[in-house]
C-alpha cells in the first residue's frame, strides 16, 4: 500500500509505465529530500541558540577574575594595565594543550597591543622547562598548588579565561569546543581588534 502510494505520488500507476519519466521524477525528489535534510542539519549545527555551552569549570563569565597566583614565571608577563588577558591553564602531558600553543604564539605576536597571553601549568618548573616543543613564546608560569585551577574548579584542560581590561571574565571554557571555539575571529570581536 505504501509503495503504491509513493509511486502514484509521482504519476506512476499501472496505466502509466513510462519508466524514464518515473526515474527522473524520483531523482529530483530524492535530490530535493537530501538537500533539505542536509540544510536542516547544517543550520542546526550552526545555530547554537538554545544549546548551553559546557564550561567544564565554575562559570566566572561576567564576574571579577580570580587572582593569577603562580609560584614563579618562566617568561614573566608584560604589563597588564589596559589590556585583555587570556589565561591558558595547560600541562605538558595534555595533547590538546600542546596543539594550541602555536596558535597562542601567533596571537601573542599579532594582538600584543591589546592582549597579553599567559599560560599557567600546575606542573613543576623543571617539568615545564623539559618540554622542548612546541616552544612557548608568551608569558608562562607554573603553580604546583594549582590555585587558579582550583578556584575555577576546572575539570578539564586546556581551559581558557579571557579577562577584559576592567578585570572581568568575558570568555571561558575549552577553546576548541565544537560550536563554541575561541577562534581568531571570536577573539578579535571581543578585544575590538581591527
Amino acid at each position: 500500500m505504501y509503495i503504491y502510494s509513493f509511486f502514484t505520488m509521482f504519476g506512476h500507476s499501472k496505466k502509466n509505465t513510462n519508466s524514464t519519466h518515473f526515474i527522473m521524477k524520483t531523482k529530483i525528489f530524492l535530490t530535493f529530500l537530501f538537500g533539505f535534510l542536509f540544510s536542516i542539519t547544517f543550520l542546526n549545527a550552526q545555530n547554537n541558540s538554545g544549546i548551553e555551552k559546557e564550561i567544564y569549570a565554575k562559570n566566572f563569565i561576567g564576574q571579577k577574575a580570580p587572582d593569577l597566583a603562580t609560584e614563579g614565571w618562566i617568561i614573566a608577563p608584560a604589563k597588564l594595565n589596559g589590556k585583555y588577558v587570556l589565561v591558558d591553564l595547560w600541562a605538558t602531558w595534555c595533547g590538546p594543550c600542546r596543539k594550541g600553543i602555536p596558535e597562542l604564539n601567533e596571537w601573542h605576536k599579532k594582538y600584543s597591543d591589546k592582549l597579553v597571553i599567559i599560560g599557567i601549568s600546575d606542573e613543576s618548573k623543571e617539568k615545564v622547562l623539559s618540554m622542548k616543543t612546541p616552544v612557548i613564546e608568551y608569558a608562562n608560569g607554573f603553580d604546583t598548588q594549582g590555585r587558579l585551577k582550583k578556584e575555577l574548579q576546572v575539570r578539564g584542560i586546556p581551559h581558557v579565561i579571557l579577562i577584559n581590561p576592567e578585570g572581568y571574565v568575558v570568555w571561558q571554557g575549552f577553546p576548541k569546543l565544537p560550536g563554541f571555539e575561541l577562534s581568531a575571529e571570536v577573539l578579535e570581536k571581543m578585544i575590538g581588534w581591527k
